[in-house]
């Protein structure tokens, strides 16, 4: 039996296609669902965007009831594969139903049914297909040095998934083809999402397939019946994966918010002038500067540990944006030299991109890093209590996650009506007096909040890469015994650290 499980390249490059995959439907969906209820049904803001809160809570809630089925499930398509695939089709039958047929029903309560209705539907089969990308993460590599080249692979899903769909949703939203995010834009943008998550879920298949195997599960390769009402007790005793869900959290609230469309357009259009001449530039620049930070990140995480890489660049981000919020606070209305402009290049915004760039690059490439770190602290609770539940450790990590991500829609159309606005602004929307300061509150200040959170939080996470070696040791050796006839509580008695 080989000491180290280790995957094959194209394993570690497919499977992460699994976030790509439904990182589309995060922008499909989260990014767009308020606009089109609101804009599109008609729908009051204030329920629209209260609605986005509720159903990101109701995909909370539904994390560990999936979590817990995934423990129990291995059939003759394994743990993994049924959810994706299941997963994915339902959320492909929940969008056509939403953005294509919604629109044509003419009663507005049954815009409002329907609205709810197939918006959590489409929550089911999100957290279904998204549960597994943290859930699998223990099989496909034990290997301290392949579980950071996750980032970098989801990198690549990422710009496949959600990189193609910012792209390409404010193109068609241009005045010359289908205009500012109407029905027409939901009809054309729904086929694309579906085709493109279609693809990448296929391919993740196809690099679990293999790993979505028993002899890869825990110790003794078997199935855990865990009760719900035992969630309480594992997280009370895994110290690292309560620090792990804070800082992910807080994580994740950044991106929701400072990436939500509404806020890109206060910024990019409102205040700048330009939504169409900034927005693919400066997300472009976003991907450049990333670059060199995710070959960073996986340097660092390879020689000290996931823990001093995802703290050392979530510092720097903070630090950047330190300087981004000061180059906002100088914005002048209508002076040209406190503007963002790629037509009449001047200081502000080569400073903005300077500043923008290195924070955002060293943010992007930190804040998928959680999600194999939620394998480091699987591992843990094999280590500490024989168990192996990826699928509750991964879902227990994603209910704080979605619960706090959950705010970003009701944060963001809470400062929308703070400024006087009775539905979200759109690129056809004036600057409004106070809207500068919504944008550095929702742009900067709840990030760099997050990241200090982040910070504290991490700060006495004990999985370090020291660590992680040790615990791989025990677990292996565990695992080999318990292949040679030791029942796994003489196992766990007997093979300690040190023992090993």
């Amino acid at each position: 039996m080989e000491k180290t499980n280790k995957a094959k390249f194209y394993q570690l490059a497919l499977f992460p296609m699994n976030n790509g995959a439904t990182n589309v439907y995060f922008v499909l969906i989260l990014s767009y669902i308020a606009n089109f209820g609101n804009v599109v049904l008609g729908l009051s803001l204030a329920f629209a965007t209260v609605m986005v809160t509720a159903m990101r809570v109701f995909d909370a809630v539904t994390d560990p009831i999936i979590g817990a089925l995934m423990d129990r499930t291995n059939g003759r398509f394994g743990k993994f594969r049924p959810f994706m695939v299941i997963g994915n089709a339902v959320m492909a039958v929940a969008v056509i139903l939403l953005y294509v047929f919604t629109p044509m029903v003419q009663a507005t309560w049954a815009k409002y049914a329907l609205f709810v209705g197939l918006y959590a539907l489409w929550v089911i089969g999100y957290t279904l297909q998204t549960s597994v990308t943290r859930a699998a993460q223990p099989v496909l590599t034990d290997d301290p040095k392949q579980r950071p080249l996750f980032t970098v692979f989801n990198t690549v899903g990422s710009l496949a998934g959600m990189g193609v769909m910012q792209a390409i949703g404010p193109v068609l939203a241009s005045d010359g083809l289908l205009g500012d995010y109407n029905a027409a834009w939901y009809r054309v943008m729904t086929p694309i999402g579906i085709g493109v998550s279609v693809l990448l879920t296929a391919l993740a298949v196809i690099g679990i397939w293999e790993k979505d195997n028993s002899r890869y599960f825990g110790i003794g390769g078997k199935t855990e019946k865990v009760k719900l009402s035992e969630y309480v007790q594992i997280i009370r005793g895994n110290k690292p994966l309560q620090r792990l869900m804070l800082a992910g959290g807080g994580c994740k609230l950044a991106l929701s918010v400072a990436t939500n469309m509404t806020v890109l357009i206060m910024l990019y259009h409102c205040m700048m002038g330009s939504y169409d001449g900034l927005y693919l530039p400066m997300m472009v620049l976003g991907y450049v500067f990333a670059a060199p930070f995710f070959l960073l990140t996986v340097r660092t995480s390879q020689k000290h540990g996931q823990k001093r890489s995802l703290m050392t660049y979530v510092a720097v981000a903070l630090v950047c944006y330190v300087a981004v919020t000061v180059l906002l606070l100088l914005w002048q209305p209508g002076n040209p030299a406190c503007q963002l402009s790629f037509k009449n290049l001047n200081l502000y915004t080569v400073l903005f991109v300077l500043f923008f760039g290195t924070g955002y690059g060293a943010y992007y490439a930190t804040a998928d890093m959680p999600i194999p770190m939620v394998a480091d602290c699987a591992d843990y609770e094999t280590y500490c209590s024989g168990k192996f539940i990826p699928g509750i450790m991964g879902t227990l990590f994603s209910l704080v996650d979605k619960l706090v991500s959950s705010l970003s829609g009701t944060i963001v159309g809470l400062a929308v009506g703070f400024i006087g606005l009775s539905t979200l602004p759109t690129k056809a929307t004036p600057y409004t007096p106070g809207m500068n300061w919504v944008v550095i509150a929702l742009f900067c200040g709840i990030p760099m909040l997050a990241w200090v959170v982040t910070l504290l939080a991490m700060g006495g996470y004990s999985l370090t890469g020291q660590r992680m070696k040790t615990i791989h040791k025990v677990n292996t050796a565990r695992k080999e015994a318990v292949a040679q006839g030791m029942t796994l509580e003489e196992a766990m008695e007997k093979i300690t650290d040190e023992t090993v």
